[in-house]
């Protein structure tokens, strides 16, 4: 791993999971009076993908912590500039999009399914071309780190991330579908699950 991704990657992450999920966390807490992490602590199986969720996040900060010290420690499928520029590219996209859709949220922004309030239905901005644009966000980022860094404990990140995504957005998906009924039936018909191939969709269903 040369000089720059030695700093880069420990930066990127380290910074990326404290703005987007702790400092987020705290402030909007702070504005709805409770706590944004709602994340059920039973052994239901919405609680069990909150607690894989979070050991994984742990393996993660970890390993990047680790690398830091051990930088020779783990070898990498290859080693090409331009899969790492690729890489760099995808960490900074994923950054973005996070940030702005955090913000484009306001305080309807969970770390989990709020269960006691009927948070606004978001179909703008980001959420107009993505119905889960941070997700999307953490995705791309996994994908920068193994682009970055390609071997086996990177693409075991990023594919047990995709698995537990997956799963967590169809339960949000089950949830959102019975609160907000056909305005949510209408905007799922119009934007994709992750990612939405066509241009000027900043509008509300």
């Amino acid at each position: 791993m040369n000089t720059f991704l030695y700093y880069f990657i420990p930066i990127f992450f380290i910074g990326y999971f404290f703005s987007a999920f702790i400092l987020k966390s705290i402030v909007t807490s702070k504005k709805i009076g409770k706590s944004a992490l709602v994340l059920p602590k039973d052994d239901s199986a919405y609680g069990l993908i909150g607690k894989y969720f979070g050991i994984t996040i742990l393996a993660i900060f970890f390993y990047i912590l680790f690398m830091m010290f051990q930088k020779d420690a783990f070898n990498s499928f290859f080693e090409y500039t331009f899969v790492n520029c690729l890489g760099i590219i995808s960490c900074l996209i994923s950054f973005i999009i996070t940030v702005i859709s955090q913000y484009q949220m306001k305080d309807s922004w969970r770390i989990g399914i709020d269960q006691t309030e009927k948070t606004n239905l978001i179909t703008s901005g980001m959420f107009a071309f993505s119905r889960n644009p941070i997700f999307l966000g953490m995705l791309l980022s996994l994908l920068g780190l193994f682009l970055m860094q390609p071997n086996y404990i990177t693409l075991f990140f990023f594919i047990i991330t995709n698995i537990l995504i997956q799963i967590q957005v169809r339960l949000e998906e089950e949830y959102l579908q019975k609160i907000h009924q056909q305005k949510y039936q209408t905007y799922k018909n119009n934007v994709a699950r992750f990612f939405t191939l066509s241009v000027f969709r900043f509008r509300q269903y």
